[in-house]
């Protein structure tokens, strides 16, 4: 057995139950960062797609956040020295929309741990899955997959080995599209997103770690940023035909200083959409697929 697998041998956490409330602060806040209108109507205060990542946040005291911001263990964090943590993708369905500023209960419990080898080496998959409800009826269910790593942070004036790098991926053949749109985000548009999801990961705002110690070239964009900016195309191009699923997955980091493009394809025979986002140019940074509504479609 691995070192890794060892570490992980018998590590079972116990499902945590919890009730908060997706204030509508916080989505007219988020659309605001996109430059948009709130999409919140008078006779019908429900949350977008995916838009309860506003809600549920972490607030641990700050003497138990880790080195590069996140919380230092306990929780669905896995015991692994030097943890380095991204975000892989992840599914989500709805049954019912969650509603605005009013009571949700998320039972959330880690529904899969696998130990794959990849190229830097050995990583750990663990999925987390959340079952949200309103009122003690399901309303939407969703995995997240999260990769965890080992790596030590280098020795002081050591050059953290290079990840990521933008340069490094090919130009790619754009695909036929449907709907596109284009966003330039900076330093305080990340800022802001962090503050609105509470994520001190300092790889997003902290440019000499990300560079020196997580070696990257940039700072690095939110993978929860590039899934919802692709779903704001059917949230905008296609709002008779609201989403009922979504598969994602994030292949490859996206950085700062360059156009992030998010685009959708033509609706396929079974009514699924393909969507993708990342670097104007550039292969995507994220994949996925959306299924309206059973009864729904457009």
């Amino acid at each position: 057995m691995s070192d890794l697998a060892s570490s992980l041998a018998g590590w079972a956490p116990e499902p945590v139950t919890r009730t908060d409330r997706v204030s509508s602060w916080s989505v007219e806040a988020f659309a605001a960062l996109l430059d948009q209108p709130s999409p919140l109507a008078a006779d019908e205060p429900f949350l977008p797609p995916m838009w309860h990542w506003f809600g549920f946040l972490d607030h641990l005291p700050q003497g138990q956040l880790g080195p590069d911001g996140h919380p230092a263990g306990g929780g669905f964090l896995p015991p692994i020295a030097h943890r380095r943590r991204m975000f892989a993708g992840g599914r989500w369905r709805q049954h019912r929309p969650l509603p605005v500023d009013q009571p949700i209960s998320c039972r959330s419990s880690v529904d899969s741990v696998q130990v794959k080898a990849g190229r830097s080496g050995e990583m750990a998959f663990v999925t987390v899955r959340n079952e949200l409800s309103v009122h003690g009826e399901p309303a939407v269910e969703e995995e997240q997959d999260i990769v965890y790593r080992s790596q030590p942070d280098p020795p002081a004036g050591t050059p953290a080995p290079a990840r990521g790098a933008a340069e490094d991926a090919p130009p790619a053949e754009q695909p036929p599209f449907e709907h596109e749109l284009v966003l330039n985000p900076d330093a305080t548009l990340l800022f802001r997103f962090s503050a609105l999801t509470y994520n001190a990961h300092r790889i997003h705002y902290d440019h000499p770690y990300a560079t020196g110690v997580e070696g990257y070239p940039g700072l690095v964009v939110h993978g929860p940023l590039l899934a919802l900016l692709a779903l704001e195309l059917p949230r905008r191009q296609r709002p008779h035909a609201p989403v009922g699923e979504f598969r994602y997955r994030l292949r490859r980091p996206a950085f700062l200083g360059t156009l992030l493009r998010a685009w959708s394809a033509p609706a396929g025979p079974d009514g699924s959409v393909e969507l993708a986002s990342g670097v104007l140019g550039g292969p995507p940074s994220l994949t996925g697929s959306i299924r309206s509504k059973p009864g729904e479609e457009g």
